[in-house]
């Protein structure tokens, strides 16, 4: 079941035992949080005729340390909410327009620095064990997460022989994939904002035939989380209506390289063979094969010197 925002719930506990001004910052909020998310604390008061203080007082009331995380509860509020249409229309006077590319580049930096600062390597470490010691891995990720899920599952591909990638966006088709999954298994699910319903329903499925279930989504309050034995976060953003995905992929390629220098040898032989197959049959030009030749050994190279 989708939890509900921690904001509302906050504000919903909170309401009776709120000032007036405070009540007045609170409706406006709920109605207007698409609004909200982008003010200061001085423009907040001034539309609701508050002061700065009671906009700081109200935040800490709410069991926020500051304004700031009262602001991040309202992103991820907004996060969930908004159409494509509507993250359009209310991010559009956040984006200095002549400037485009230098905001979204640093609003990826951003994002990456975040996740940095947020993640649980215990939990990291958790996720790569589960993967090791799987009988079968399934990979799942539709609409724009399937860039991510097609990214993870070539390279476990190359390290693993036991990876199957559910590629699709029917939920028959969906289920006729995983419905295998037993508890040797584990699944690996990836949402962000809006969440799809087909992975919930995926991770759900997993949940309940014992699977182990790894989460790769944005907050503790995405949804994938009532499902997953193990959950690892990384921030993503509404620059416009598309999605900033730059954190997830960092965070996969670490978890790639991770299970890559725990699996050193065979993906050593990997390459190795690949080399040969791919030399025999021609797969690369002359040209293309010589730069690929080149970078396999340079990546065979580096695992070496693990």
């Amino acid at each position: 079941m989708h939890r509900q925002n921690d904001l509302i719930r906050r504000i919903n506990e909170s309401y009776s035992k709120l000032s007036k001004g405070q009540k007045l910052l609170a409706n406006y909020i709920i109605k207007h949080y698409d609004k909200a998310v982008f003010l200061t604390a001085a423009k907040l008061g001034k539309i609701v005729g508050v002061s700065e203080s009671t906009v700081v007082r109200f935040a800490n009331e709410l069991g926020y340390d500051g304004y700031p995380k009262l602001q991040r509860a309202l992103e991820e509020l907004v996060k969930t909410k908004l159409t494509s249409i509507q993250r359009v229309e209310v991010t559009s006077d956040r984006i200095d327009k002549s400037h485009v590319l230098k905001y979204v580049l640093q609003s990826d930096m951003e994002k990456i620095k975040y996740t940095l600062e947020d993640i649980n390597e215990g939990v990291f470490d958790q996720a790569v064990d589960m993967i090791l010691s799987a009988k079968k891995i399934y990979i799942l990720g539709v609409r724009t997460c399937a860039a991510l899920a097609n990214f993870l599952g070539f390279y476990c591909q190359l390290i693993f022989d036991n990876t199957k990638l559910i590629n699709t966006n029917s939920v028959s088709e969906m289920f006729e994939q995983i419905y295998r999954v037993n508890e040797e298994d584990v699944v690996i699910g990836i949402s962000f904002p809006r969440y799809s319903k087909r992975t919930i329903k995926a991770m759900e499925y997993a949940r309940n035939k014992k699977a182990k279930v790894i989460t790769i989504t944005d907050s503790p309050l995405s949804p994938l989380i009532n499902f997953a034995d193990c959950s690892l976060l990384a921030r993503s953003d509404m620059a416009s209506f598309v999605d900033s995905l730059v954190a997830p992929l960092s965070l996969i390629n670490a978890l790639i390289i991770a299970l890559c220098i725990r699996k050193k040898d065979e993906v050593v032989n990997t390459l190795e063979n690949l080399e040969k197959i791919w030399a025999e049959y021609q797969v690369y030009d002359n040209d293309d094969e010589l730069n690929l030749n080149y970078s396999l050994n340079l990546a065979t190279k580096r695992l070496k010197e693990i």
